[in-house]
């Protein structure tokens, strides 16, 4: 089934219309952006049980450039009677100056468009919106309590869930577009204890569609739980540098937080990142070919169009090895002369547009898992990533990862190694890449922030990859 619109967007749309012809009217350019988001979070354990309001959201942002200036504002509440005052707001905001002393003016060029008129939604099977808090609930403790039992080691277990469903519809002069997405996440963490030392495993699951995805976090109970047992026994990391082999969600984490980033073209107006002196050049492996793209996955970062009103892209950052672009919001490239590549992102409608990432990761190679890992000598199996962080402008790379299974003479030898911190030059790593297996995964039950705000949902992934890394 196709998720529906939202009957508030449908209600309020006469009202857009009218405020649409309103501004363009009066402004060189002007668009309107207006969400209606809703959504659910479940929580379970040991000890507690909850029900509560997700991510919500609902009103409206306009954008106007008029004589090479430019302007946002936005608002919740819509009536007729304030379609004049809506006007009169942003032709104050459109002649203020509110730059810092010494801060040169930019000006814009409107937008070029294309006359666009499209509608779309996502599908699902189950919406998670007809099943009561009870049902949704039973389901979570069924998996705590299924986790608990396994082994007496195991401290508690968690289960979690949620769901989001928004409605966004765009209005220009040009373009008329409206799409209505659902997506779940979720996901399960183990906690065992062993002379008093307590580790823990976290397994998420994620996707379009409704409460049909759980099915892979039943499937995830299991593995979670003998992953925290497996690291009642391991061992602190002896720094070095290793042979790794990364499994899909850990080279999801080095695609996002390693070039990601680092790609971001609002960091090239902003003169914060180096990629842009790497165009043309090769910054990685000639196995590697890097997309990111709200179209060129599909995933919970997936979408029709972008808060600008940009159609959704598959972006090829790096081909064969070389870096060819990044990616953009309208501004960044107004700026910087360049087409926009869907990556307009916003917080919410109250919150500014910057150029984010959707779905990252790196196409898949020939390879077979069980090769690369036989074609070890010495090293790392790197799986768990929990967190990483980059700086665009020195490309530099710092992640978290839970668990390093040691590889001797090609054979996993049960040998364990927690926490690790994976540390190194971007071009570095990715130039050391070798191997790529022959499917690829894409993960995306977290959210990823512009510095340490901004939160939009992202995803990434990718093969199984043998690279040389430094570990700690």
């Amino acid at each position: 089934m196709k998720v529906q619109p939202s009957a508030f967007i449908v209600e309020k749309r006469p009202l857009l219309l009218q405020l649409r012809d309103a501004l363009c009217a009066e402004f060189d350019y002007a668009s309107i952006l207006a969400e209606d988001t809703v959504g659910k979070y479940y929580r379970v354990s040991r000890h507690s049980v909850s029900a509560d309001e997700g991510d919500t959201a609902r009103g409206f942002v306009v954008k106007a450039l008029d004589k090479g200036r430019y302007a946002e504002y936005s608002f919740s509440v819509l009536t007729a009677e304030a379609i004049p005052e809506i006007v009169e707001a942003v032709r104050q905001l459109l002649a203020a100056d509110v730059r810092p002393a010494g801060l040169a003016a930019n000006t814009y060029d409107p937008p070029r468009e294309e006359p666009t008129v499209f509608s779309g939604a996502t599908d699902y099977e189950l919406d998670p919106a007809d099943c009561s808090d009870g049902e949704i609930l039973d389901r979570l403790t069924a998996l705590r309590d299924r986790g608990l039992a396994m082994d007496g080691a195991v401290l508690d277990f968690v289960a979690w869930m949620s769901w989001q469903r928004y409605t966004k519809l765009f209005l220009s002069r040009e373009k008329d577009m409206t799409q209505s997405v659902m997506y779940l996440t979720g996901g399960v963490t183990a906690a065992a204890m062993k002379d008093q030392e307590v580790k823990q495993a976290y397994l998420p699951c994620s996707g379009l569609g409704g409460m049909e995805l759980m099915a892979a976090m039943e499937e995830n109970v299991a593995p979670c739980v003998r992953t925290a047992l497996d690291l009642l026994h391991s061992e602190s990391m002896i720094p070095g540098t290793y042979e790794c082999i990364c499994d899909p969600e850990t080279t999801g984490m080095i695609v996002h937080e390693a070039f990601g980033h680092g790609v971001e073209m609002d960091m090239f107006v902003k003169d914060r990142a180096q990629a842009p002196q790497f165009i043309g050049k090769y910054v990685a492996s000639p196995l590697v070919t890097m997309h990111d793209g709200a179209s060129s996955a599909r995933q919970t970062a997936t979408y029709f169009f972008d808060d600008e009103g940009t159609l959704a892209h598959d972006t090829v950052v790096i081909d064969k090895g070389v870096l060819r672009t990044g990616i953009s919001d309208l501004q960044s490239a107004l700026a910087l002369g360049t087409e926009p590549t869907g990556n307009g992102r916003r917080e919410s409608f109250a919150r500014k547009a910057y150029t984010r990432m959707t779905n990252t990761w790196f196409e898949p190679g020939q390879d077979k898992l069980e090769d690369m890992i036989a074609s070890v000598k010495y090293g790392m199996y790197l799986q768990c990533p929990s967190s990483g962080m980059e700086d665009p402008k020195n490309w530099g790379i710092q992640c978290m990862v839970d668990i390093a299974r040691e590889i001797k003479d090609g054979k996993l030898t049960g040998r364990i190694f927690s926490p690790v911190v994976l540390t190194g030059y971007v071009p570095d790593l990715l130039r050391s890449i070798t191997a790529m297996s022959d499917g690829a995964e894409l993960s995306g039950s977290g959210f990823c922030g512009k510095g340490h705000k901004e939160w939009v949902k992202v995803s990434d992934g990718g093969p199984y990859i043998k690279a040389t890394i430094r570990l700690g």
